[in-house]
């Protein structure tokens, strides 16, 4: 399972959607809780996915954030929900482009990195500046103009 994930830090890694064997195996490699950023009504979710985590004693929240446009509130609720759960959390979307966001905006208000350090990371870890959440996080703590809703492919 490694191969799907990526380590933000000791507290935030990422990954795409998870099978039921990889939730297994999350919990076997120490993880503590998951971060389902999905939709339920998103295809290939799992339907029972909170469930799953319970069996193997992971902590679970799900807070659905759109893969083509910021939303500040979205983005706010995934980061109190990556405070409440214990650590390590393992974050994931369908393709791990937003968990990976997520995960790098919670290290950046953990770390109270500057816009260029943040952006660094960004670009190390494969993602760029017109990511939503990354555009909402610029935004909101520093002050960059976010694309009126556009649609990021």
């Amino acid at each position: 399972m490694t191969d799907n994930i990526h380590a933000g830090d000791d507290n935030y890694s990422s990954a795409g959607q998870l099978t039921p064997e990889q939730i297994e195996q999350a919990a076997a490699q120490g993880f503590k809780s998951v971060l389902n950023l999905r939709s339920p009504t998103e295809p290939g979710t799992l339907p029972d996915e909170v469930d799953l985590a319970a069996a193997v004693g992971l902590g679970y929240a799900q807070t659905p954030l759109s893969p083509t446009t910021p939303g500040a509130e979205a983005l706010d609720a995934a980061l109190v929900a990556l405070d409440a759960l214990p650590k390590p959390v393992l974050i994931h979307c369908r393709g791990g482009g937003r968990a990976t966001a997520v995960a790098l905006v919670a290290i950046a208000t953990q770390e109270q990195l500057s816009r260029d350090a943040f952006l660094d990371r960004v670009k190390a870890h494969g993602l760029g500046s017109e990511q939503p959440q990354i555009q909402q996080f610029l935004h909101t703590y520093y002050g960059d103009a976010v694309p009126d809703q556009q649609e990021v492919v």
